[in-house]
């Protein structure tokens, strides 16, 4: 893998090349920003072979085909590179011209006399001929010139020279018109120069009856409503959307001929069908589920486009490595697949595809594509990092052919051959340094049984098993991304049908780690309860600590399908999505934690009454029976020796109301009973209120004695937090040291109604009043209930500074505005930074602006405004959709939710 070093190097590289055909230095900085559109332009300057350099018309026009040229058509770039370098297209006009014209021919061949026609094409323009027709534009418009003088708008009288010329040079153009102004006008004057005060508009007359107010919510982008839009229909599959670049000069521009395409849509119906293809080596993770969160993040990308195109999604399971793959593993992806809500098309294995791999891989060594080679690992590695060829590299096909059938009847030792392709060992793209297509491993398959000894790579079988399945999207994260060129370098080599390939941003969580090694060695370690410890991102850990399907996969669809690599979504992002679905599912009980024991002294000791308790806050309907005595307990928080302004809750002379029950008050410091050290709280005495006159403020949940003398239910609870104290810890050197200490606290007898113990199973959710949302464990017994902590009722998570996500489609222009959502009135002032990580770049923030109100958010302390206007300078190209970083405190983020 390359280093920071060599990538920094070869950044400067390009801003030298970029340089050197004429681009100033703030556009071509600009420009290396955008791997787009910096892999374009060195694509074109290769194409139009100006390397070396050229002027700088001609590399403004080659900036333009860089970031304009239709992408239906990128099989004709190189000939309209060479017409501008060789000036015979030497005008913006002209260019526009022709890159209308490659628009609507796409791939197909085209006459060349067409072209130039269309483009003007040796048209040349005598600038006596300019010069009269500026003559014969002025004479026409001569008063409305002499009216205006220097204020007449010279785009009018442009466009009138460009009906007559539309190949004229606009510089001379210009020229022309600035010296016929000057001789009709003379030179200018102090007048000239005044500014014409904007006519204000005015305003309308005042209508006595007052108008209702009608907000009409403005639509959102259709990538916010289908983030799948962004994606080709299969027939599209023809188009050029990628090049290969060889060290030898030769392109290799990836498509599909027609007969192929039309023999795959013979297949496949035109249906969408993609793949999602995990290793069985380990527990899928949130970030699966972009691909399913990690892996959702990628079912919700594979599974969720072939739903929303009424197509098919392949489970297929990656098990090329026999070493690694496990039973346990492939049981579980298919449980979590399902759980998720995903239905696959197809189970497959790449397994099942190895005799097709093996057969191909045979073709592919006749074709010349492909040598036996006999390097040690260590001489691989070496050998790629030179930029030099294998000594085998060039060994007669035959003998390729007889070694590689050796292998296969295993007559040779494990390590002493590989099957490589023949790429490009001097390639740009460490993932063409001739890759591994076999090794020779004598393990047995666990689905293919012994039958092989040779085993295909990854990089080989991958791109084949999509071919050979008919996929038409083969969606994959962004590290993928250089192995692009490889994957259609062998299609194109063995002469198959190449799906369309797109690659994604990862999915990164905040406080937690993603990455299968990490995962993993915090499950060998014992650093965590095993793979579905409900602190882990894995989906077991997520659906052990209560975390639905749905919160999944609305937290995955609102973060939505981007190329935007440097984002890291904060955790309590997905905390809302977790309790927005838990509020309107769990119900409502009481359970006390920390309990801290209440007499009431004015009840009877015997008298055992029944209150009723809600399930729902909005419903009466459904209630439950809780006993209510005069031994009871509430949180030991929830009382305080010395009372404050800002406390509600029981304290020395201090009234609280008992949840569903009555008033209560402590009338004295004598009615509380300490241990030896005079500060840990015995018992408090209190009197209730049996008229509820007195109207306390603080509202106390609460569990009481079901019968004189009875503990009230005992079970277990296990507080969950964040796993890692850092946002990032992947980032940190020793990562193991910054786990957080207190991530997993465990409350063995805390109190808990009694109808809690009745009918309760694994899985089952509530909302412990107050306190939280919890979900029965399935480490329960017959003699305890066990509950994990999904999320609390609020985020209180405080260090440092968080993150707010906004996405909006937008075209971005100088001085442009950015509009984002459900933002705070009391954070609008608090905005520190808005970044926007397709383009890596901070934007520097100009103007926010709230627009009309809501009613208050949750925190009831400020309203929110439903549109929030950010004004932003920065310049940038056309982008499918924008993901701004708005920084603000978290005093701020926590309270609205708007995340």
């Amino acid at each position: 893998m390359p280093s920071k070093e060599d990538g920094a190097s070869d950044k400067e590289k390009i801003l030298e090349l970029f340089l050197k055909v004429g681009l100033d230095e703030r556009t071509a900085k600009n420009t290396i920003a955008n791997n787009k559109v910096t892999a374009n332009l060195t694509a074109v300057i290769h194409e139009a072979a100006v390397t070396d350099g050229c002027s700088r018309n001609v590399g403004n026009l080659l900036y333009t085909v860089a970031t304009k040229f239709p992408a239906n058509a990128l099989v004709h770039r190189p000939v309209l590179t060479q017409y501008i370098v060789s000036s015979k297209i030497k005008i913006p006009a002209q260019l526009d011209a022709a890159l209308s014209f490659f628009a609507n021919t796409g791939p197909e061949n085209f006459k060349t006399s067409e072209f130039e026609e269309a483009c003007g094409v040796g048209v040349e323009v005598l600038e006596e001929e300019i010069k009269q027709s500026v003559n014969e534009v002025f004479e026409e418009n001569k008063s409305a010139i002499l009216e205006q003088r220097y204020k007449t708008n010279v785009g009018d009288l442009f466009a009138h020279l460009r009906k007559r010329h539309p190949w004229a040079d606009p510089k001379i153009v210009k020229a022309s018109i600035d010296t016929k102004l000057r001789e009709l006008l003379g030179e200018r004057t102090a007048e000239d120069d005044v500014k014409v005060p904007k006519k204000k508009k005015e305003k309308p007359a005042k209508v006595e009856e007052k108008a209702i107010a009608v907000s009409t919510p403005e639509q959102p982008a259709e990538e916010i409503l289908n983030p799948y839009a962004i994606f080709p229909q299969p027939e599209e599959n023809f188009k050029v959307h990628t090049s290969v670049f060889f060290s030898d000069g030769s392109i290799l521009r990836c498509c599909n001929s027609r007969e192929l395409l039309e023999k795959h849509l013979s297949v496949t119906g035109g249906k969408v069908l993609t793949r999602f293809p995990p290793e069985p080596n380990g527990y899928l993770h949130i970030g699966h589920a972009k691909a399913t969160i990690y892996v959702h993040q990628a079912m919700f990308i594979d599974f969720g486009l072939a739903k929303e195109r009424g197509g098919g999604c392949y489970l297929r399971y990656d098990d090329t490595n026999p070493e690694a793959e496990k039973k346990e593993y492939i049981d579980h992806i298919q449980e979590i697949v399902s759980w998720m809500g995903w239905e696959p098309y197809k189970i497959t294995y790449t397994s099942d595809y190895f005799q097709d791999l093996y057969d191909l891989a045979v073709e592919l060594i006749r074709r010349g594509h492909a040598y036996v080679d006999h390097q040690t690992g260590d001489e691989i590695k070496e050998y790629r990092e030179k930029k030099m060829n294998s000594p085998w590299r060039d060994r007669p096909i035959e003998e390729s052919l007889k070694l590689f059938e050796d292998m296969r009847r295993g007559l040779i030792e494990e390590g002493k051959a590989t099957l490589r392709m023949k790429q490009d060992m001097q390639s740009d793209n460490f993932n063409m340094y001739d890759l591994i297509a076999y090794r020779i491993k004598f393990t047995p398959h666990p689905h293919a049984g012994d039958k092989w000894c040779i085993y295909p790579s990854y990089d080989y079988a991958h791109c084949i098993v999509d071919s050979l399945e008919n996929i038409t999207h083969s969606l994959c994260t962004l590290e993928f991304e250089t192995r692009r060129a490889s994957y259609y370098w062998l299609l194109h080599s063995l002469g198959l049908y190449q799906p369309y390939v797109w690659e994604y941003s990862r999915l990164n969580v905040s406080n937690t780690v993603m990455s299968k090694r990490k995962l993993n060695r915090l499950v060998t370690e014992n650093w965590v309860d095993g793979w579905d410890d409900p602190r882990l991102m894995t989906l077991a850990g997520l659906r052990r600590r209560g975390v639905t399907p749905t919160a999944i996969n609305t937290f995955v669809r609102g973060i939505g399908i981007t190329r935007s690599d440097c984002s890291m979504i904060h955790l309590s992002r997905l905390e809302y999505h977790i309790r927005e679905e838990l509020n309107k599912t769990a119900p409502r009980t009481m359970v006390v934690l920390d309990p801290v024991k209440v007499v009431i002294t004015n009840w009877k000791d015997d008298l055992i009454k029944e209150c009723e308790a809600r399930k729902w806050p909005d419903s009466e309907a459904e209630s439950y029976k809780v006993p209510f005595s005069n031994v009871l307990y509430i949180e030991r928080s929830d009382f305080r020796l010395k009372d404050s302004k800002d406390y509600f809750g029981l304290a020395p002379g201090k009234s609280a109301l008992l949840r569903y029950a009555c008033p209560i008050k402590c009338v004295d410091a004598k009615d509380v009973v300490l241990a030896e050290d005079n500060e840990t709280v015995l018992e408090i005495r209190v009197e209730y209120d049996p008229e509820k006159k007195t109207k306390p403020k603080g509202v106390l949940h609460w569990v009481a004695e079901p019968s004189p003398g009875v503990d009230p239910l005992k079970v277990e609870v296990r507080l969950f937090d964040r796993l890692f104290n850092s946002e990032n810890p992947a980032e940190l050197e020793d990562w193991l040291s910054d786990l957080n200490g207190k991530s997993k606290v465990v409350i063995p007898n805390a109190f808990a109604v009694p109808t809690l113990g009745k009918g309760v199973g694994v899985g089952d959710k509530f909302q412990f009043e107050r306190l939280g949302y919890f979900v029965v464990d399935k480490d329960l017994t017959p003699e305890k209930l066990v509950f994990n902590r999904t999320v609390t009722l609020r985020d209180s998570y405080k260090s440092g500074k968080g993150v707010g996500l906004v996405s909006m489609k937008r075209e971005l222009r100088l001085g442009g505005e950015v509009a984002a959502e459900n933002i705070c009135l009391s954070c609008r002032g608090a905005i520190t930074e808005v970044r926007n990580p397709l383009e890596s770049s901070l934007l520097q923030v100009r103007k926010v602006k709230p627009y009309h109100h809501q009613p208050p958010c949750d925190s009831e302390q400020s309203p929110v405004s439903s549109r929030l206007l950010v004004k932003v300078k920065g310049r940038f190209d056309l982008i499918e959709r924008i993901d701004l970083r708005i920084k603000l405190p978290y005093s701020a983020f926590s309270s609205c939710m708007h995340s």
